[in-house]
């Protein structure tokens, strides 16, 4: 039987709003440090003006297909609201080492319930194996692969700003944060 949808309007106190923001603009932080890393890759073919019609295409299906797979599905739809019901849980329980890894608190690595545990170490270990892969391509075909991420990863940050900024403005959480406290 599913779970009745939860419906949490945190505190508004400036320390439960401090920490929170610490830890989403944090992750961001390292969305966007990823995007500028890719960005120049994703850009190359596009530079170089010799891709093929077919390479044109798979780049151009490439990029949206990961911004509605990557970016929708799973930034908007999954990551992007955990992050913010755990940024505010944090708010709320703050543990000084906690909060000192709010990025990787938020992204659910530690200090969660053993199935959000399992979930986001095979993510994480899944996307560097996948990365270390994509490394081995020559252009443009890395540079295919990287526009797509780099556009997910992109809708990605701004779902999750726009998503923070929501529940600051009085939307209410509706996912558990996925604490071992929530188990």
């Amino acid at each position: 039987m599913p779970s009745a949808p939860i419906r949490i309007y945190p505190p508004r106190s400036l320390a439960v709003m401090a920490v929170a923001a610490w830890g989403v603009l944090a992750t961001c932080a390292l969305l966007i440090s990823a995007i500028l890393r890719l960005t120049p890759m994703a850009l190359e073919p596009l530079r170089s003006h010799d891709m093929s019609q077919f390479q044109w295409a798979l780049y151009i299906g490439w990029t949206v297909f990961n911004g509605y797979v990557e970016g929708y599905r799973g930034f908007q739809k999954g990551y992007v609201p955990r992050v913010v019901a755990r940024a505010f849980w944090l708010g709320q329980h703050r543990h000084p080492l906690l909060v000192l890894l709010a990025p990787f608190f938020c992204s659910g690595l530690f200090h969660a319930t053993r199935k959000r545990l399992i979930i986001s170490w095979c993510l994480l270990l899944g996307i560097v194996g996948i990365v270390q892969l994509v490394r081995l391509l020559e252009q443009p075909w890395r540079g295919i692969v990287d526009a797509g991420v780099v556009v997910g990863l992109a809708y990605g940050t701004a779902a999750l700003l726009v998503h923070f900024a929501a529940v600051l403005l009085g939307r209410p959480i509706t996912v558990s944060p996925q604490t071992p406290d929530d188990a």
